[in-house]
Order: C-alpha cells, then structure tokens, then sequence
C-alpha cells in the first residue's frame, strides 16, 4: 500500500509539472497500482478526464493493424512473405513487385509514405492542399503516395511509413470483405472486451470521449483537432481507446486469445533493429538487452494527442498513458520505469 502511494504521488508530480491533460494507468499482475487521471476532455465545458474518457491513440493503434493482419495469415488467406501484388488489387505503377507483408508490417517496404517523417514534421501541412474531409475511408489516402517513387529497395532498412498501414488495411478489406474498423473492433476490440473503445469520426463522437487539443503558447490560446487529422481513424492510426481498454488489450494478445501462441511469438520478436537497444516487430516496438527483450511498447503523436503504452515482460508490468494534448508522456513513462522496473 506504502508502494502505491509513493507511486501515484510521483506520478501526480510528474504530471503537474508538465500540465499533463489525460490518465495514467498502471497495472501488474492483477493489481491495479495507479488509476489517476488529469485535466479536462472539455475545456470549454469543463468535463474532467476519467479512466473511462476515451481518448485517441494516432499511430499507438498499428499494432491492432498488425494483429488483424496475423489473423489472416492463420486463416490461411495469406503468408507474411505474401507479395504485395498477389494480395491487393491495386495498380501501384512505380512500387517494386517483390513486396511482401513482412516488409509493410516492419516498415522496410521502400515505398513513398504520405506522410514523410525524414522530410515533414508538421502533419496539418498535409491537408492544405488536401482537404481532410475528404478522407473518409483507406482508399481516400491512395492518391497522396499511390503514383509516387519507391524511397529504397524492399528490405534494404527501416523507414517508418504510415503508407504501409494503409496498404494492410486495404489488404484486410479485401481478404475479408469488411470495412477495416469493422473488422478490427470486431475480431480484436470485441474478442478483448473493449467495450468502450473503436474507430469514432470525429464529428459523432459518443460520450465520455476527450476533444484534442492543439495549444499555441504563442498567444496562449487553443483550439481543438477536428481540422488536423482525418476524420476517422484507420489501419495507421486514429483509433479510441480507455486507458483499461489498452490494458485489456495487451493482456488479450500475451495470453494468446488473439492470435495462437507461435503466432504472437512472431508478432512480438524483434524483426529489425532500429538503433541502440530499440527494435521493431509488427506493429510494435522492442526494446532490448542482452538479446532478451524487457519492453514492449507503442506510441502516437497527432495534433491534439499523445499516446504511449508499454508492457514489462520480467514484472508483469502493465501501463498505459493517453493524452488529449501535445505534451509527451515519456516522462511520465520514465518515472514509472524508475520507480518498478529493476
């Protein structure tokens, strides 16, 4: 008990220096160690964050792309090493024949991202000349890459590439003959008992759902992100989640009721590394040491949302961290590694 007070005072330190607006969950084994949540899902109306506000999760989501996609290969409707070509019937006229659904999932494709990280930073830039609006379904997001040069030869490295998680999600669209979002709340979300969490636009949000927030410390006003990111999520991004629906997640995949066990296995090795001790599966990322992986973890930043998750295999450690603002929580994150993990 001393323990878990000690920890959410440090969590509540943490947060308040930084002016976290979100929840901080943390779980190991079956005990629930800090369930504490921080500013408001409405501003204007003053409607506090819970543990059951739903809050968007950008790109932290490709793992449950990744997750829909080894449902298939189990099924039998496709291999990883499955080319591109042979599994979506879309003409890519300048993107190399040989690309295999290992190479989407591990972001080492070479195909052009719509989304470049290596020469973009700001991603509302994107919808200056590309209304976002218009980007209603997967396909919407074809003719921002569809027509584009390859950046390297399939395998040559990594480049993390949001355009490849458009392609699995088309991929899933086409094997299964449902809508994307259908598919992942249905044969993930549901399968995990996360009621409260799926793919939502953002002008029908339901309730108990936090706006995000873009804060200019310029002229210290703020405005909310239904302009900057796409209307509805999809297979590279954009789902909601509660932070114990991301819990339930995690625990649904490491106890194989998602996918068989040699399956999550695969899903979880480290395919290709990074830098320094960081390296990437599907879908995920890996931190490792002395070839022993000791964090598993997932991340998104938009305009309006931060999002980190992680899981601590040795301590059956559990946490995940929603946000509504553009403060990221590593830090928060950090002090919770230094605190439980030895």
């Amino acid at each position: 008990m001393k323990r878990d007070t000690e920890l959410n005072d440090l969590i509540a330190e943490t947060c308040n220096k930084m002016d976290f607006s979100g929840v901080v969950y943390v779980k190991q084994n079956e005990h629930i160690l800090s369930d504490s949540s921080f500013g408001y899902a409405d501003r204007a109306e003053k409607r506090r964050n819970t543990s059951d506000t739903r809050f968007g999760t950008a790109s932290g989501c490709k793992l449950f792309t990744a997750i829909g996609i080894c449902q298939l290969v189990e099924k039998g409707l496709l291999s990883f090493d499955t080319r591109l070509v042979d599994c979506l019937n879309i003409d890519f006229p300048h993107f190399d024949k040989e690309i295999t659904i290992h190479q989407l999932l591990t972001h080492t494709s070479g195909i052009p991202d719509y989304f470049d990280e290596e020469k973009m930073n700001d991603y509302e830039e994107l919808w200056k000349n590309y209304p976002v609006y218009q980007i209603q379904s997967l396909k919407d997001f074809l003719p921002l890459f569809q027509s584009e040069k390859m950046k390297f030869e399939p395998g040559h490295r990594f480049h993390y590439n949001n355009a490849g998680y458009i392609l699995l999600g088309l991929i899933i669209e086409e094997q299964t003959g449902m809508p994307f979002t259908e598919y992942i709340e249905s044969e993930v979300f549901h399968r995990s008992n996360m009621i409260d969490s799926g793919y939502f636009a953002l002008d029908q949000l339901p309730e108990n759902t936090a706006a995000g927030y873009i804060d200019s410390d310029e002229d210290n006003t703020w405005r909310t992100n239904i302009y900057s990111i796409p209307k509805k999520g999809g297979s590279d991004g954009g789902a909601f989640v509660t932070a114990p629906d991301m819990i339930k997640l995690w625990e649904s995949l490491l106890d194989s009721t998602l996918l068989k066990e040699e399956t999550t296995k695969v899903l979880l090795s480290p395919h290709i590394k990074v830098n320094g001790e960081i390296h990437y599966g599907y879908g995920i990322w890996l931190n490792q040491k002395n070839d022993q992986v000791y964090k598993y973890h997932v991340m998104g930043f938009d305009p309006g949302v931060r999002f980190r998750s992680s899981v601590y295999p040795d301590s059956d450690l559990k946490v995940a961290i929603p946000s509504n603002i553009e403060s990221d929580p590593f830090d928060i994150t950090k002090a919770i590694e230094d605190a439980l993990v030895k």
